[in-house]
């Protein structure tokens, strides 16, 4: 696989997690920016992870795709929203992403 296709996936998660940080300030699609923000950063998730399946197993690149964009969006709204993270939250975004560390390490079709 190659470092193009880690890039997409990269671009993927990014666009993502900034659409999903920007779905509470668009208040129902009430907020014309913030809105447009949800709808562009969906829409390029979306193209950028398609790019990445031309060489990486749907499911390998969805999980790394959901597991990351669980993580970093729990933390941006701890950061932005004050949402807090209690042990529980914790310890099941810290077994996603053991589950996407063990899926990439183990899986034949990651590398």
């Amino acid at each position: 696989m190659s470092g193009l296709t880690w890039l997409y996936l990269a671009i993927a998660i990014s666009s993502e997690v900034a659409a999903t940080s920007a779905l509470k300030l668009a208040e129902g699609f009430t907020r014309p920016v913030p809105s447009m923000v949800v709808i562009a950063g969906y829409a390029l998730a979306f193209y950028f992870l398609s790019l990445t399946l031309r060489d990486m197993p749907v499911g390998v690149a969805y999980a790394v795709w959901s597991g990351a964009g669980i993580a970093l969006v729990s933390l941006i709204a701890w950061i932005i929203y004050n949402q807090t993270l209690g042990a529980g939250e914790l310890a099941g975004i810290g077994l996603i992403m053991l589950g996407v560390v063990v899926l990439n390490v183990f899986s034949k079709t990651a590398h």
